[in-house]
């Protein structure tokens, strides 16, 4: 399948879309950041909408998004102050999120094109080398990136990666989910569970300060079904500082095992999504950024809170936290995870 043409970098390269279907299910990915610009499911009266935010040109995407659908790396999430030390060395990295380096950096992964080595209607399979230096970081890494269909309603993301020096390495899909369709308003009704018992709280910044915090008794505590906006506008300092829920939670269970990580239910539309995965961590985002300056495919403008991310993940800040779970990659072992999101209907 040799897909169709969705336009042109600013460099004049060609992106392709890419189409995955199964039976009434359909998602749609970019050769750009394999970025997800589609998932199409069906409510409990079987009526089809696209659940995913996004743009409708290459340029929004180059110029605007927000991470809409796109792989975030080489480090997805934020690193303190764009630093880190890696076996005695020193690196910097571009600040593209003050004080800090967001997703990567200034283009990251979201703004690269990627080859596609296969292509059919059940699996796309993307490759890219991210070479020694781009955006501070050491090491040629050479990233694949398999998004397939196994099952009714089901999209798996597996990710494998090697270098050639040790690196820090953190990947995610950066999806915002809106299970009542693509610029239907806020996600604030929409009923979430975490698989999960403590968070990392941050400082003002959103930078972990290293503590591994209880959910017991605070606004991050989805360890039973919570409508997102049921805390949203407490006085919490963490909620305060990050303009909703854009924190990091430690996923129940053995990480490398693909597990139960979260679940979000619109008791609307009916439509269900539930997100195993086999990173350590869950980064929970309402889309705090969003400022009513964007608009998508439906041609209605995007607000804060009108999608929710569920960014499987390693730790944010891991490479200044030896406390943490390691997130760098050396020679001679691949990094691989893998991602899961089923879509069913309640």
């Amino acid at each position: 399948m040799a897909g169709e043409i969705f336009g042109k970098t600013k460099g004049g390269e060609i992106v392709t879309r890419l189409t995955l279907e199964r039976g009434n299910f359909r998602v749609q990915i970019l050769d750009l950041g394999g970025i997800v610009t589609t998932i199409e499911t069906p409510d409990r009266a079987g009526r089809l909408a696209n659940v995913v935010l996004g743009l409708e040109t290459v340029e929004g995407y180059e110029t605007l998004s927000p991470h809409f659908g796109a792989l975030a790396g080489r480090y997805a999430n934020r690193i303190a102050k764009g630093r880190f030390s890696l076996d005695g060395q020193a690196y910097e990295l571009p600040i593209n999120d003050p004080p800090n380096t967001l997703h990567g950096g200034v283009t990251g992964f979201a703004k690269r094109l990627f080859r596609v080595l296969s292509a059919d209607a059940g699996r796309v399979v993307l490759m890219r080398r991210s070479p020694d230096g781009e955006e501070g970081f050491p090491g040629n890494l050479d990233l694949e990136v398999v998004y397939s269909l196994p099952e009714d309603g089901v999209l798996r993301i597996d990710y494998r990666a090697w270098t050639d020096k040790p690196t820090p390495l953190n990947l995610t899909n950066h999806s915002y989910f809106n299970l009542a369709g693509e610029g239907s308003g806020d996600v604030l009704g929409h009923v979430v569970e975490l698989a999960s018992d403590a968070y990392t709280p941050t400082d003002a910044h959103q930078i972990p300060t290293g503590e591994i915090r209880s959910v017991q008794g605070t606004p991050f505590d989805f360890r039973t079904a919570t409508a997102l906006g049921a805390r949203i506008r407490d006085d919490d300092p963490q909620i305060v500082w990050a303009k909703g829920y854009d924190h990091n939670f430690v996923v129940r269970g053995q990480a490398g095992v693909l597990r139960p990580a979260a679940s979000c239910l619109d008791p609307v539309s009916g439509r269900r999504l539930d997100v195993a995965t086999t990173q350590p961590a869950l980064q929970l985002y309402t889309g705090n950024t969003l400022d009513g300056t964007l608009a998508g495919p439906s041609r209605r403008i995007y607000r804060s809170g009108d999608g929710v991310c569920f960014e499987t993940q390693g730790f944010p800040d891991a490479p200044n936290h030896p406390e943490f779970p390691s997130a760098v990659l050396r020679p001679g072992a691949p990094f691989m995870s893998t991602s899961t999101y089923r879509f069913s209907v309640a």
